[in-house]
């Protein structure tokens, strides 16, 4: 099969040949047939976040058909189209016993992150447990892109606690930004998409914002009190991470206001103890999402409730062209397909 190496950090991957691997007892073989690509993979380019041992096959959004099943796997066939959930859990913690399987206490990989090879490659072997089923008529682009940018957005949604009428600022709109725009117009919010990038008011508001900045952080201040009558905003979701929009968003909230930080870069967030308190304020992190979150965004996709962000995509041939317009900047999502 083909396979995308990472073989040294801060290097292209490498296209090579590898051979197929065999499913063991509670696995199955994947034929992929499509992966997403984000800004996750970038980290582990840059040796970010994550360091898997190399080499290392990376790809964390992958959507793809069972091939084969080694023994025990009991609730999947040959020919089944399916997800892959990336967070291998004990599931037995604490945190796996309440759902929160992102936080396992002893998690045993990250599907195509750590420990465990992913979807850039022909084909990927993965647990049973890993594996979500793939509702009629979504298509493998689209079930991908909800390994990630669906249920990181459905869960920062869940965490920040949204009421019909909020006002809320959405920093960054790109995959998880994009979809968390359509989930809170879909709930009745008014969503307030900001970006540097001016190029993507047009594609912000089709995903169902109601207006778009495209400023500074002291200004996106001024601009988020000024709308508001100096109140400030009622929620914040900041899928970037940087100290100035993580500043700056925590400075738009009202008196009583939540805000959620979905992107992590090396930046730190210095925050006044005096302001938190004494105005009320919190500061909620969020990573990725639950398993139920997939099966509720693979849902709301099989339902016709959420729209395709994806807007690109390349063969696995042309990975690195990919993971290179991705770090230029892109709208929407990019996804490897295997067609």
């Amino acid at each position: 099969m083909k396979a995308a190496v990472l073989r040294e950090i801060g290097e292209p991957l490498a296209i090579e040949e590898a051979p197929v691997p065999r499913p063991g007892p509670g696995e199955a073989l994947l034929r992929v047939r499509a992966c997403g690509i984000d800004g996750t993979d970038l980290k582990l380019l840059d040796g970010f976040g994550y360091v898997p041992q190399l080499p290392f096959i990376m790809g964390h959004e992958l959507a793809g058909e069972v091939v084969e099943c080694g023994a025990d796997v009991a609730g999947f066939a040959a020919g089944d189209r399916v997800v892959a959930y990336n967070f291998v859990t004990c599931g037995s913690c604490v945190y796996c016993r309440r759902s929160r399987d992102q936080l396992c206490l002893d998690m045993r990989g990250i599907v195509g992150i750590l420990g465990v090879p992913g979807g850039y490659a022909d084909y990927v072997c993965l647990p049973e447990q890993q594996l979500i089923r793939l509702p009629d008529g979504v298509s493998f682009e689209d079930g991908a892109t909800c390994c990630d940018a669906g249920m990181t957005a459905l869960h920062a949604v869940d965490r920040a606690d949204v009421s019909i009428g909020d006002c809320v600022l959405v920093i960054g709109v790109g995959g998880v930004g994009s979809v968390a725009t359509q989930i809170l117009a879909a709930s009745g919010v008014e969503v307030i998409a900001v970006d540097t990038d001016a190029a993507k008011e047009s594609w912000a508001r089709a995903q169902g914002a109601e207006s778009f900045l495209s400023l500074e952080a002291d200004a996106l201040v001024a601009e988020a009190l000024r709308r508001s009558a100096g109140l400030g905003v009622d929620r914040v979701i900041d899928v970037v991470g940087l100290e100035d929009t993580m500043r700056a968003g925590f400075a738009a909230l009202r008196r009583g206001g939540r805000m959620v930080i979905v992107g992590y870069t090396p930046d730190s967030l210095p925050l006044s103890g005096k302001e938190l308190a004494q105005n009320e304020k919190e500061v909620l992190g969020t990573r990725a999402g639950r398993r139920d979150d997939l099966r509720t965004c693979l849902g709301l996709f099989g339902a016709g409730k959420l729209r395709s962000i994806v807007r690109a995509t390349y063969p696995l041939q042309h990975v690195n062209e990919a993971l290179d317009a991705l770090r230029g900047g892109v709208i929407g999502r990019i996804v490897l397909s295997f067609d």
